[in-house]
């Protein structure tokens, strides 16, 4: 069947009630849980770009030249408690790509905008140190595809950086195995130049307001793979292989230098659909390097990561750290981005890469920054959030009838299709 027209497409789309000029991603629908709602502080937002030095180029790696060396520049959106000045709103707009990387005449790498409430270079909020969340995306993704979830977290009190990382984005997108290799050290490179920026005296907007001590770590499809790699979950022997000249060794579980590196700093995970666990990337002896509280979100038909033999395993097998598992009962992989874009509406697989096929996106939304928001609130603060997180297991109430179970924060019948597992850590 021919595509229809974007024309066509955006018509549909607000025909069918999706956002429109006045609503924004992360809005809160009607039956929302209680801690979706947006928190008291304004938001800011800014784009920065930093350049890692010296880094391993590996996509061009050959005998010939084993130690390639390239500078990696990483564009961050960086969100933060703001003081706006009179007149100054919470509106910027977001511009990003269609697409699955350059080069693809099927998908070709479109300019799509979309809005956001937060504004624009407003000044920080003074006197106050926020924790820091720091986010990545998928394979291929951008540092913009959970503005619904960044935005919500800085009106609640974090500075969050989303990260583009080099050749995984639309835009840019080059061999898996530099997605592979570099998730972690983008991670922690960028967790030191925060903390560099926040040191007061930097000069930089950040000094004094990011107390990176309280650092977590969101991640989806392959960045949670890389989270979880930054955080302990050391590779396996057969991994290695899976990137040229046995590269990927330095995040090897049993690498000496791999366990040094891990930085206390880090305090919480949160894993959407984390890539690698069907793919055997981990055996239980990396799994279990895992000692951070992690908070893993997966479809259980996702057919990207996998469930049982995938986001599952993990779930399972990161047997020292407190976990939990919130599923979405015939949810696939897309349980962590925005809403389709209306410009997505004429090409199925630009809209098939945001959307899902029997859930409301702004619904997963919304129940996305409600856990989070308890899971970090725990974690990083310290709140008193966890009777949010100790629910009954497995299947959520679905009924009209009294019942003694309803998990806290949820309107009556509104946690149908939803699981819930929690683990100890052993």
């Amino acid at each position: 069947m021919k595509a229809v027209s974007r024309v066509v497409a955006v018509a549909l789309l607000m025909m069918m009630g999706a956002p429109h000029a006045q609503e924004y991603f992360g809005d809160a629908r009607p039956d929302a849980p209680e801690l979706a709602a947006r928190g008291p502080a304004k938001v800011g937002v800014r784009t920065l770009a930093i350049e890692h030095r010296d880094q391993l180029d590996v996509l061009r790696v050959t005998e010939q030249v084993p130690n390639p060396r390239t500078t990696r520049k990483l564009t961050l959106e960086v969100w933060y408690p703001a003081a706006l000045a009179n007149g100054q709103v919470e509106h910027t707009v977001y511009t990003d790509v269609l697409g699955s990387g350059p080069n693809d005449p099927k998908r070709p790498n479109t300019p799509f905008q979309f809005n956001g409430r937060a504004a624009r270079d407003a000044a920080p909020v003074q006197g106050t140190s926020y924790p820091l969340v720091i986010v990545s995306h998928g394979y291929p993704g951008s540092r913009l595809q959970m503005s619904y979830l960044t935005e919500n977290l800085a009106s609640k009190g974090y500075v969050v950086v989303a990260i583009d990382h080099p050749e995984s984005t639309r835009a840019d997108k080059a061999g898996f195995a530099s997605t592979l290799l570099n998730r972690r050290f983008d991670d922690l490179f960028v967790l030191d130049t925060v903390a560099a920026w926040a040191k007061p005296g930097s000069g930089n907007f950040l000094a004094g307001l990011v107390d990176v001590d309280r650092t977590a770590l969101v991640g989806y499809s392959m960045g949670g793979y890389g989270a979880l790699n930054t955080v302990g979950a050391g590779v396996s022997a057969a991994a290695v292989a899976f990137v040229p000249g046995g590269k990927l060794a330095v995040n090897q579980q049993g690498n000496t230098q791999y366990a040094q590196q891990r930085d206390a700093r880090i305090k919480a995970v949160v894993a959407f659909a984390p890539w690698g666990g069907a793919h055997k990337v981990w055996d239980a002896d990396g799994l279990a390097g895992v000692r951070t509280p992690v908070l893993f979100i997966s479809g259980d038909q996702d057919d990207v990561a996998g469930y049982q033999d995938g986001v599952k395993r993990l779930f399972e097998g990161t047997v020292n750290a407190d976990r939990y598992l919130l599923t979405y009962v015939g949810g696939r992989h897309n349980s962590a981005p925005n809403p389709p874009s209306p410009a997505m509406w004429s090409n199925p697989d630009d809209f098939q890469s945001y959307a899902e096929p029997v859930w409301d996106s702004r619904r997963i939304n919304n129940i996305n920054q409600h856990f989070v928001t308890a899971f970090l609130g725990v974690q990083l603060k310290g709140q008193p959030l966890q009777g949010y997180l100790d629910l009954p297991p497995l299947t959520a109430d679905g009924t009209i009838k009294p019942d003694p179970g309803l998990w806290q924060g949820f309107p009556k019948r509104a946690a149908l299709g939803l699981e819930w597992r929690h683990l100890p850590a052993r």
